[in-house]
């Protein structure tokens, strides 16, 4: 079918992953089975989606503010610090440069004190003509990667991509595809977008959703429950600035709100970062907690404690989003797409119950649902 080419706005540990892991699914695909045994691809959520797999992605262009980064190379600039990625294999030489995006709201002045070998080092190069880079370099989809509490940054590619065409994957929580004005525009011009504030493949959000529907499908009435992460990569450097939060804490509450039949008051739900642990690296560690009452009001508590490394967690979803948006193009399918963002993100413009938004992705790719 062709290349997918995108571009990556933050050339963080999760754009990173995601590279790495292109290339590690296109090194699997190049083997020769042997004695007719199928070559093993694990680690995926669809394989095939109508004929795209994840070796036809092309990153053609990217745009970052740190020092380290700017007019790198990208495969440089991938493996350059901050980023502290579980390696999941090598990345070829690449032809393309980082370019110098626009600050705007992009980083968070209290990271300015910490380690140079854990911060943003923001570059002091004029920012390039977004507009024209992406599409001089024939970019059809946007992959939006910048740091929790971009509002402006987010909102400026996008209006980039209304006014190039290209279509915007949103992974960061600020609601884009998911507001209604937005969603209009990107309707109205026909271009198909999928957001907002991306899922891990398994991680804290899904499996907290997953135990709260469980509860309440099998009668047992949640009086509270809380999530607490820690991390030690820059997104939860990153949000140590409470004033940055409220739209992660909002995207990540209503993703669990949104399987009870009856929300819990405000005060006997919490989820959200707990605290920054450099050690930790790209690794978080996720404490879970819920409590309620079954038949006759006996209490029931469930508690768990999940370790994950983050990025390659959310790569394994942002590569079906990827491939889904180009169908869609295909298709000529414009505005945000239902089924793959309830599938793969917190904030998605419709909230489905997990298993329901599989299947429709599944019929999406088939050509049976129309979104």
């Amino acid at each position: 079918m062709g290349k997918i080419k995108i571009a990556i706005a933050g050339v963080g540990n999760c754009a990173a992953s995601l590279v790495q892991g292109i290339e590690y699914y296109r090194a699997l695909a190049s083997q020769k089975p042997i004695k007719n045994k199928p070559i093993d691809l694990m680690g995926l959520m669809n394989y095939n989606m109508s004929d795209y797999f994840p070796q036809d992605i092309e990153v053609v262009t990217a745009f970052d503010i740190d020092e380290r980064k700017v007019g790198e190379r990208l495969d440089v600039a991938l493996n350059a610090k901050p980023n502290c990625v579980w390696s999941i294999g090598p990345i070829p030489k690449s032809k393309v440069r980082v370019e110098m995006g626009n600050i705007l709201d992009g980083f968070s002045e209290h990271m300015a004190g910490y380690k140079a070998d854990r911060t943003f080092l923001p570059a002091s190069k004029k920012p390039c003509h977004v507009e024209k880079v992406l599409k001089e370099s024939g970019a059809e989809i946007l992959i939006n990667y910048l740091p929790v509490g971009s509002q402006k940054a987010t909102e400026f590619y996008a209006e980039a991509c209304l006014k190039t065409g290209v279509s915007f994957i949103n992974c960061m929580p600020v609601f884009i595809v998911s507001n209604p004005a937005w969603a209009k525009r990107f309707e109205a011009k026909r271009i198909p977008c999928v957001g907002d504030d991306i899922k891990a493949q398994i991680g804290a959000t899904v499996i907290h959703r997953t135990l709260a529907k469980l509860f309440m499908d099998r009668g047992v009435k949640i009086d509270r429950t809380y999530q607490l992460n820690t991390g030690g990569n820059t997104d939860f450097l990153n949000m140590l600035n409470r004033s940055r939060l409220e739209s992660k804490r909002i995207s990540k509450t209503s993703a669990v709100q949104s399987q009870l039949d009856v929300p819990l008051d405000e005060d006997n739900i919490h989820i959200g970062p707990s605290d920054y642990v450099p050690w930790q690296n790209d690794n978080k560690v996720c404490y879970l907690r819920i409590e309620g009452r079954g038949f006759g009001g006996f209490p029931v508590t469930a508690e768990m404690r999940l370790s994950v490394e983050d990025s390659p967690n959310s790569a394994g979803c942002s590569i079906d989003a990827v491939r889904a948006c180009k169908i869609a193009r295909d298709r000529k399918i414009g505005g945000p797409l239902i089924s793959i963002s309830a599938y793969t993100m917190k904030h998605p413009p419709k909230q489905i119950v997990d298993y329901e938004a599989k299947e429709l992705v599944r019929k999406f790719i088939q050509g049976t649902c129309p979104r």
